[in-house]
């Protein structure tokens, strides 16, 4: 079983790599369907000028357009990094039934914190969510990414006091 999780969250990392190419946080997210990959993306809030172009929610965009539903019942979310409060409540409208994430956040508005809220006062769709899954690998995308960014910034700022 954690086998074929992985399998799939390869292919969400492929997406993080290609958003960090295009200068983007490096997050990545496929939506699965009927064992079919159906809807690919990676955060593009920066080239979109969209602060709501998480990689989840373009997935979800683009899965109710293919499945031409809102409801994307029965699918599987695979993403590099933990849902955001934002994005956690996109998963929840759109019914998604199973959620498979790498890296953990440490943010109190993520998915986690949500569910748990969320528990007590209503029934959710959700009926699966598998944490970790190469944790490793998902983390280090960010770690690195973020270590670039600040050694960038002192680069330059170097640059400009000579």
């Amino acid at each position: 079983m954690l086998i074929q999780e992985e399998k799939w969250m390869q292919f969400a990392i492929s997406m993080a790599k290609i958003g960090e190419k295009k200068g983007e946080v490096p997050i990545g997210a496929i939506l699965v369907y009927k064992n079919k990959i159906i809807s690919q993306s990676w955060n593009s809030c920066i080239s979109n000028n969209d602060a709501s172009a998480h990689a989840e929610i373009l997935v979800i965009k683009n899965g109710g357009k293919f499945l031409k539903n809102y409801r994307l019942l029965n699918t599987s979310l695979y993403v590099t990094h933990e849902p955001c409060l934002m994005c956690s409540s996109a998963i929840f409208h759109a019914r998604i039934k199973k959620i498979v994430y790498g890296s953990y956040s440490f943010n109190k508005e993520s998915l986690t914190n949500f569910l748990f809220f969320f528990k007590k006062k209503i029934k959710h769709h959700i009926k699966e969510i598998i944490s970790g899954v190469l944790l490793y690998e998902c983390s280090m995308l960010l770690k690195n990414f973020f270590k670039n960014i600040r050694k960038n910034k002192k680069h330059f700022k170097l640059l400009k006091l000579q």
